[in-house]
């Protein structure tokens, strides 16, 4: 496995740097902002106490290593697993740098995306993107992890929704497992063959592969000391590697409890909405 990239860690790029100064920071309203929210989402994070501050971006151009495994055995193809986990953690680094640089307390909305480049199969984009946000009181109690910006795939509405509950946002957590489903025998096919039957190998595969993927989501929760884990979703895709080889990612939120209820948003009041058309 190895980067192909020319961004060192730690430090953006001078065109990075450049469209972030025209954004807002912590304490200022100078500048223009920028979000991927929708009105609603806008609407619902300044309800929840927040402003927002900048889209920010991470990226990551990478070569994805090779690994053999035998044809008719289940196994996690590892070299695969922890490249398509180095990417992304490097892709959200880079946005997370972003979002220090804005004086963020935070990014929703993340959206992790992969895209294979078109003159080498071997080579994938990895880009984390989403909308750094600051709480509009300077409470520094919203950071995450190590004082850094929290990170967060809910939604403007989800997120004061959380608030709501007494819970605020730690970090995405994520876990990636790349395996290998065993080809069946050529026997075994043909007594399949026009009739109801468990594929029992493909099964155990799949099952052991998300269990996988799901186990090392919950870790990084743990390590995080967070109480748990919302919004979880599970993807899979094969990314054109070759046949019954295919990835199971799963991506989520950790929460905490909310230390100080005072800062907390105040509950909306239900309101009747009346149509105006005929």
């Amino acid at each position: 496995m190895s980067v192909i990239s020319t961004i060192p860690d730690g430090q953006l790029s001078h065109q990075a740097l450049e469209r972030l100064r025209g954004l807002r920071s912590e304490g200022s309203h100078e500048g223009v902002f920028t979000s991927d929210f929708s009105v609603n989402e806008f609407l619902m994070v300044r309800e929840a106490g927040f402003e927002p501050l900048g889209l920010v971006v991470g990226s990551c151009i990478y070569h994805v290593g090779v690994q053999y495994t035998s044809w008719n055995s289940n196994q996690e193809m590892t070299v695969l697993s922890q490249a398509m986990y180095h990417a992304r953690e490097l892709a959200m680094a880079r946005m997370e740098q972003e979002a220090a640089a804005l004086h963020a307390d935070g990014v929703v909305g993340v959206r992790l995306e992969v895209k294979r480049m078109e003159w080498d199969k071997d080579i994938l984009e990895f880009m984390a993107i989403g909308t750094a946000i600051a709480h509009s009181a300077g409470h520094p109690m919203f950071k995450g992890v190590g004082g850094k910006p929290f990170t967060s795939d809910l939604s403007g509405q989800d997120l004061w929704l959380l608030l709501q509950s007494g819970y605020r946002p730690l970090e995405m957590v994520m876990g990636s497992c790349v395996y290998h489903m065993a080809h069946q025998g050529v026997m075994k096919s043909l007594g399949n063959v026009g009739r109801n039957a468990e594929i029992e190998v493909f099964t155990q595969a799949l099952y052991d592969a998300r269990e996988l993927a799901m186990e090392r989501m919950q870790r990084e929760a743990h390590e995080a000391k967070a109480e748990g884990v919302v919004g979880v979703q599970l993807h899979e895709g094969s990314h054109n590697w070759q046949p019954h080889v295919i990835e199971f990612f799963a991506v989520g939120t950790a929460v905490t409890p909310v230390e100080d209820k005072s800062v907390l948003p105040e509950k909306l009041i239900p309101q009747i909405v009346l149509p105006v058309n005929d």
